[in-house]
């Protein structure tokens, strides 16, 4: 019998490959009748790696060359990180099939195994590439200078490695994916840092019309995660927040419904508003769109204008 060839799209990162190449083996492993290939595209993200992302400013950063692809037919589906999937997607594109998602956690990498956030040196030097986790390591620790940090995973460590600065912060799912975590110092908790939206889940994105991959996806699809990643996406969504602004937020699927729980903190730490609330399983959006209303309501909308302002004025 003659397999159906499949073609994934991906970035060529060391992590995107893993996650293309995971995606490629459970469609094989559970749809006898495929052939998955893996296409590399490289994203504009990909190319600007001297530049803040918070000062690039796009919002489709690392998918939309990703999309133009899907939109030509010349892929059947691509493989994102959840988080770098923008909230709202182009016109004939939809989001297909979530996975199950790895634990969420951010990781501290410093000098030492075990240090923690609070055993830094005073006036240590922190790198991380995403001003969420830039605005609430500034609450917890005021002392403590940020460096901007870019690249893929082993290269942000690499370059820690041969720097003198004091520690970096990654996601914790990227650097167990690759194996690297023997340079885990501590795990922080959720109730310290928050993660952004959609982090340790992959998203598949398809052509709307592709009904084929579109059924075969769900034989991969996570039905809790979706859920849950639907609040989220709602929240940031009504906020209107993207790589620019530090927003973090966590949903939880229970027996008795989803508890979300969110932050929005300001560049250098000083303000932040976090809520939760539960919502009902049947309608996640509902629950994000009231948590992002709330917090809008408790004074983040100050901190988002803020932002919104200053990023305009650049």
């Amino acid at each position: 019998m003659t397999k159906r060839k499949i073609i994934i799209g991906s970035r060529g990162s060391e992590l995107a490959l893993w996650q293309s190449n995971f995606i490629k083996k459970e469609l094989e492993r559970k749809n006898k009748n495929v052939s998955v290939e893996i296409k590399i595209i490289r994203t504009k993200g990909d190319k600007i790696l001297d530049v803040a992302l918070s000062k690039i400013g796009d919002k489709n950063l690392f998918t939309k060359e990703l999309e133009n692809e899907l939109l030509k037919g010349t892929i059947d589906l691509a493989v994102h990180s959840l988080k770098d999937l923008q909230t709202e997607l182009p016109d004939g594109l939809k989001l297909s099939a979530v996975t199950k998602r790895h634990p969420v956690e951010d990781v501290l990498i410093a000098r030492k195994k075990g240090t923690t956030i609070d055993e830094l040196r005073e006036n240590a030097v922190v790198g991380t590439g995403s001003l969420r986790r830039s605005s609430l390591l500034l609450h917890l620790r005021p002392d403590i200078k940020t460096k901007d940090l870019r690249g893929n995973v082993p290269s942000r460590i690499r370059k820690f490695l041969t720097s003198n600065w004091d520690a970096i912060i990654l996601a914790r799912a990227g650097v167990e994916r690759l194996n690297l975590t023997k340079y885990i110092s501590s795990y922080i908790s959720k109730e310290e840092f928050l993660p952004a939206v959609g982090q340790g889940a992959l998203a598949i994105e398809i052509h709307s019309d592709n009904k084929f991959i579109d059924e075969m996806l769900q034989s991969i699809h996570h039905e809790d995660t979706y859920t849950a990643v639907r609040a989220e996406r709602a929240l940031l969504k009504t906020l209107e927040g993207g790589c620019q602004v530090p927003i973090g937020a966590y949903a939880e699927v229970k027996p008795n419904g989803i508890y979300l729980d969110a932050v929005v903190g300001s560049l250098d730490g000083t303000l932040t508003f976090r809520k939760k609330m539960r919502g009902s399983k049947r309608n996640p959006e509902k629950l994000g769109e009231a948590l992002a209303h709330d917090l809008l309501n408790a004074g983040a909308k100050d901190i988002l204008n803020e932002i919104y302002n200053n990023a305009k004025a650049r």
